[in-house]
């Protein structure tokens, strides 16, 4: 049965004049959803309901703040079974990846419950007598944000519950590609769960016109921040074009991801971290492993045991439950690794394992031996599909400068059995995340995740309130003041 959706405004579900467009399942391109097309009017009315729901929103007490979010995770996870159905047949993800994605969702809900009962502010000294000087956070107003169709349904929750706990209104709009998961669900679960017309709102669009809706965004002056998680070629795009409106933005971008494996690492849980990080979702995340550094004495063993893992995993459509590996999202996903695995075998490469698509159903591969100028083996091409590159290396110091050729710098792991030696290579990373005996995707929702350079700024969970918050600096004089005329 197909679904109907429209857009979420001011609490109530709104049509876009009769247009719509299609949304199809990756894995056979048959009709999911015909979605409300939006225009240029359809932001800005959810802008209006946003900036006029703002003062009531930010002034509501944390208690009853706290009810709503309690209420909502309640519901997410009583809608289990349909979150994964509908992550499977929008955006392909396997029942391991939406699991994973609604358990992360469920915990950031309460946890965000939970931070209107924070200290608000400070009260500093002043040199001045008899002089107070207060120091609070204030919400900026409507943050409006862009959420992307990989992991569609998490990083939606966190686009816009985020700024909504700091006590902000929200737009979003949500990928064309996976809009129910990434944007129109969560308007169903927060209609449910009572929450106040106008506070949260989506806009979705056709392919192709995401513009309009965007300028919308930068030109009201009620919208303070833009959030954006996607590629770091768009970010520049909004990047400039927030630079002339002045505004705010936070940024989660690609990441290149690398993994390094000492020496002393345990190979078992070595490949086990590896397969997770590199694959979890086709590694179509932005924090997937994309290349994998082993120490030479190991890397014989690590790959034959990482090869017999992987090919271990079943591809196919993910409505079943035994699938991991499901389709990528378009045939543009396919057509770049397959390229890319091509140009790396055309160059003398090693395929491990993997290699030959099934319609849009590519297994997990693995190449050795890259020569160095192969496309998927440099750090400014991230490669979005399950494709991992393994190296040997001979010299620590030569694998942590190549791993970090790169102009990203979201995540990187390091498997080492001396966690004091990790913490110290750890230290050396110019990275937003680098974890030590865990994969690159180790994410937990309590956890500031972001990146350096040009995998964005900004973090999640409570370190956000930097980025959704503004200082607000109040003095109080109670002695008469003292001027130089």
């Amino acid at each position: 049965m197909t679904i109907t959706t429209s857009h979420f405004i001011n609490g109530a579900w709104t049509e876009s004049g009769g247009r719509t467009f299609a949304v199809t399942n990756p894995l056979n391109d048959e009709l999911v959803a015909e979605v409300a097309a939006g225009t240029a009017a359809d932001a800005a009315a959810a802008v209006a309901a946003a900036a006029a729901a703002f003062p009531a929103w930010a002034n509501m007490g944390p208690g009853a703040r706290q009810a709503l979010f309690l209420k909502a995770a309640d519901i997410v996870e009583r809608r289990t079974e349909e979150l994964v159905q509908l992550m499977a047949v929008e955006g392909g993800a396997s029942r391991a990846f939406s699991t994973f994605q609604i358990r992360l969702s469920a915990a950031m809900l309460r946890q965000a419950a939970g931070w209107g009962y924070l200290p608000a502010g400070d009260v500093l000294r002043s040199d001045t007598p008899g002089r107070m000087a207060l120091v609070t956070r204030k919400p900026l107003g409507v943050v409006a944000g862009f959420t992307p169709w990989n992991g569609a349904f998490y990083l939606a929750w966190r686009t816009f519950l985020l700024p909504m706990a700091f006590g902000n209104t929200t737009v979003i709009k949500p990928s064309e590609l996976a809009p129910m998961s990434s944007g129109l669900i969560h308007a169903e679960i927060l209609e449910e769960a009572g929450f106040p017309a106008g506070s949260f709102n989506v806009v979705t669009n056709a392919p192709g016109e995401a513009a309009a809706i965007g300028e919308v965004f930068f030109e009201s002056p009620a919208v303070r921040c833009i959030n954006f998680t996607g590629s770091d070629k768009t970010a520049r795009i909004l990047g400039e074009r927030a630079g002339r409106a002045l505004k705010r933005m936070v940024l989660e971008l690609g990441g290149f991801n690398p993994v390094i494996i000492l020496d002393d690492a345990d190979i078992v849980e070595s490949v086990k971290a590896v397969t997770f990080g590199a694959f979890l979702h086709q590694g179509q995340v932005c924090m997937n492993s994309r290349k994998v550094y082993v120490a030479r004495a190991l890397h014989d063993e690590f790959v034959s045991a990482l090869s017999a893992r992987v090919q271990s995993l079943k591809v196919g459509d993910p409505t079943d439950p035994s699938v991991i590996i499901g389709p990528l999202i378009n045939d543009s996903a396919l057509e770049q690794i397959q390229l890319r695995v091509k140009d790396a075998l055309d160059r003398g490469a090693t395929l491990v394992t993997g290699g030959r698509a099934d319609g849009r159903l590519y297994p997990p591969t693995i190449l050795a031996h890259v020569p160095a100028g192969a496309i998927c083996t440099t750090g400014s091409n991230e490669t979005f599909g399950p494709l991992l590159v393994v190296e040997a290396f001979d010299d620590l110091e030569d694998a942590l400068r190549d791993a970090q050729d790169t102009p990203y710098g979201l995540s990187a792991s390091i498997m080492t059995g001396d966690r004091a030696r990790g913490l110290d290579i750890a230290q050396r990373f110019d990275s937003g995340i680098v974890h030590v005996n865990a994969p690159t995707m180790a994410s937990e929702a309590s956890l500031p995740v972001g990146g350096v350079k040009a995998s964005g700024w900004g973090r999640s969970g409570y370190y956000s309130l930097e980025d959704f918050t503004e200082i607000r600096l109040t003095t109080m004089s109670s002695e008469p003041g003292r001027y130089p005329f």
